[in-house]
């Protein structure tokens, strides 16, 4: 039966969605689902005790993250199947995107066993419609790697990836890495790119940083310390930015060329000084080279 009533629960797999900061944004149906259900299946026991114990809510918990999901998931699908009514939640959001519950999910509906999702905050969608970037079209991309070569080989993949027109890109980031990944995004589209950084969604130091890249760099560049979980949305490609840093690519292999005959040097010593000139890295600009040779092929 549908949560809210007094009858009890359907047996099933209940997918719910909980605060991403504000604790006020929990639902009265999340409330009623996460008092009802036989156990709680979360990603941190410790991190969802604390917003039961706000709710008083004594359902027992069990522990689902993403290092035990799969190993576990067949034990809690032959509960379901056997009448168990349980309820999964993350940290914060909702579960399965970019958060453990994707698997045990689809273990559940492969067992025939109903999933009942149980909708409520998300920070991707929250920053999307407040971003000021257009919200008809998007792309969420969870994510970006952690390691900064894969996560530069990863813009610039989407970057010369055709983009449907009027599509915003969505990313999730770390406060430690965002000023990393806005340096590897310049590089990738130019510094005319739109962004918005979203920081500490629904919580009381929410903040929204609109306007190019290169501004938005420049704004964290002068902060002490970056904080709050970060969701990082690009705007869709427009022609003058495209042209622009097209225009910046073109210009990059004729400087080479023009520094290697004027200083009777190879193209990595002119590499490597022109990356000085510029304030840049000479791996960003060889990548950029590598771009514009691929353009032109």
């Amino acid at each position: 039966m549908a949560a809210g009533s007094d009858l009890p629960l359907t047996p099933g797999l209940y997918v719910v969605a909980t605060p991403i900061g504000n604790l006020g944004d929990i639902t009265l149906r999340a409330l009623d689902v996460l008092r009802h259900v036989d156990r709680i299946a979360c990603e941190d026991t410790r991190q969802t005790q604390k917003l039961l114990n706000h709710f008083q809510i004594a359902t027992p918990t069990v522990s689902c993250h993403e290092h035990n999901e799969r190993e576990r998931a067949s034990a809690w699908v032959e509960m379901l199947k056997n009448g168990a009514r349980i309820a999964l939640v993350s940290d914060a959001g909702m579960p399965g995107i970019s958060d453990p519950g994707a698997w045990l999910a689809g273990a559940a509906i492969a067992a025939g066993v109903p999933v009942f999702p149980i909708p409520g905050a998300n920070a991707a969608l929250s920053a999307l419609v407040a971003s000021g970037l257009p919200a008809a079209e998007f792309h969420f991309l969870g994510f970006l790697p952690e390691k900064a070569g894969a996560r530069r080989t990863r813009l610039e993949e989407l970057a010369r990836a055709p983009r449907a027109s009027g599509q915003t890109l969505i990313f999730y980031e770390a406060p430690h890495r965002i000023a990393e990944t806005l340096a590897d995004l310049e590089a990738a589209w130019g510094p005319e790119l739109r962004i918005a950084v979203a920081r500490e969604l629904t919580k009381l130091h929410e903040e929204f940083l609109r306007g190019t890249v290169a501004e938005v760099r420049c704004e964290l560049a002068g902060r002490d310390r970056i904080r709050g979980e970060i969701t990082l949305l690009v705007a869709p490609a427009v022609e003058d930015a495209a042209a622009g840093a097209a225009a910046h690519s073109e210009t990059l292999q004729d400087r080479i060329a023009s520094m290697q005959v004027e200083a009777g040097i190879d193209e990595r010593e002119a590499l490597k000084r022109l990356a000085r000139a510029m304030g840049q890295s000479k791996s960003e600009l060889y990548r950029e080279l590598q771009r514009q040779r691929a353009r032109r092929r």
